[in-house]
């Protein structure tokens, strides 16, 4: 299918009718809501075409969110790291601080066209929750937003900026008290009145047509920095590394390279406390084919196809599944997917916070720490582009209670040259 959105041809014309990203996809769902979401894939498909919306939505991103959002040459942490150049696409800066802006506009668009008077969605770290509150209070719609008591905690700032924008905060007591939790909670919500409201799902996971609506509207993040980082350095990146928890981010910035097959295409899942440990999110990683949330995927699950706990010190990454694309891309081999646990993305917190002064937040944490591992592994020569998923002023508090910057020494297990750039930290006294 064209995404007329972005003036851009999916590749291989992913999903098929059925939305099925080759085996991974689907819509696994209860008959009263099956006609809802053939409803909510007709409308979209109508107005990805239509010059309006695109024109709208167009403006929005320009004149409301702030696109394009720049590409940064990281320089002192690329010195640091003492190999490859580091680039970072900064989607930090759009308005509300992450990329979740960009698909929560488009859903929210969607919503209005559609007739809907309420918008309700799912929050690990609440980024998603902030956007789609602020899509919502933009375009005069009701918000509901389900958030795991643990994270409702964690993310405080993030629950009181969706307030104060409108949004009803509700707060998921069951289970484990996080994302998956929160997930469950919305969609039983949505099952109770699917006609005058909508869940804006919060990244490419979810019945069809979920992951392709979310991975079109976040194709802009790639088709930008396509372009960006041709410009400052005169060819394409060597590699290109984002985070991946359900893999929206990540889905947006590869989607403009997954054709090039000389660019090397990297996610960064949640190792937790270490793989050994069980303590981690690390879905294509340790996960197995199965059915969560109205869509097939791998999942990280018991004997019985019960989805695990799961953990990171990232909110935005603790999902026990991951998008389909993703799925399907792993098992074709085009992506590598890789882990960073809760230390490295501390480590790579206070380091891009005190070498560039961009205070990350925690999920883009973990793709930078690989992404500074990376550099030193391809060498000097070589180019990395880095999405920077989120700033972190939602985790600030938290990481200053729990990681304070004498905890982070180098350990005697990391190699020679990841010690020798963690002395480029500063003091630990």
């Amino acid at each position: 299918m064209k995404n007329k959105i972005n003036e851009k041809i999916n590749v291989e014309n992913m999903p098929n009718e059925k939305g099925y990203f080759g085996e991974y996809g689907g819509a696994y769902l209860p008959p009263e809501l099956e006609k809802v979401m053939k409803e909510v894939e007709e409308a979209y498909k109508e107005i990805s075409k239509d010059p309006t919306f695109i024109k709208e939505l167009k403006d929005l991103n320009e004149h409301y969110t702030g696109r394009p959002s720049p590409v940064y040459h990281a320089k002192r942490l690329s010195e640091a790291a003492g190999g490859a150049e580091i680039y970072l696409k900064r989607e930090d800066l759009n308005h509300t601080g992450a990329h979740k802006i960009n698909h929560c506009i488009g859903e929210a668009l969607l919503a209005k066209k559609m007739g809907k008077k309420k918008v309700i969605a799912e929050t690990g770290a609440g980024q998603h929750g902030v956007a789609l509150a602020t899509a919502a209070a933009l375009l005069g719609l009701e918000c509901d937003i389900y958030m795991g008591e643990v994270d409702v905690k964690k993310e405080a700032p993030n629950v009181a900026r969706m307030k104060i924008l409108g949004a009803k905060v509700v707060s998921v007591t069951q289970g484990t008290k996080t994302l998956k939790d929160a997930v469950d909670a919305a969609f039983e919500a949505y099952l109770k009145d699917p006609v005058s409201q909508i869940y804006c799902i919060g990244s490419v996971v979810g019945p069809h047509p979920f992951p392709m609506m979310v991975r079109d509207f976040q194709s802009v993040v790639g088709i930008e920095a396509r372009e960006q980082i041709q410009k400052l350095t005169g060819s394409l990146p060597n590699a290109v590394v984002a985070c991946v928890g359900g893999g929206s981010n990540a889905m947006g910035i590869f989607s403009a390279f997954i054709d090039d097959k000389d660019v090397e295409l990297y996610g960064v899942e949640p190792a937790g406390k270490g793989l050994e440990t069980g303590l981690h999110a690390a879905t294509i990683s340790k996960g197995k084919e199965g059915i969560l949330h109205g869509f097939k995927s791998l999942v990280l699950q018991d004997d019985k196809g019960e989805a695990l706990p799961v953990y990171s010190i990232a909110s935005g990454l603790d999902y026990p599944g991951v998008g389909p694309q993703h799925s399907y891309l792993h098992s074709i081999g085009r992506v590598n997917y890789k882990t960073a646990t809760d230390r490295e993305a501390v480590e790579a917190f206070y380091a891009l916070s005190r070498m560039e002064g961009i205070i990350p937040a925690l999920e883009s944490s973990h793709a930078v720490s690989y992404a500074v591992k990376l550099a030193q592994e391809i060498g000097k020569g070589k180019n990395i582009l880095v999405n920077l998923s989120g700033r972190g002023d939602k985790d600030i508090d938290f990481v200053l209670e729990h990681y304070p910057l004498t905890d982070y020494q180098p350990e005697d297990n990391i190699t020679d040259d990841y010690q020798e750039f963690l002395k480029h930290i500063g003091s630990r006294d």
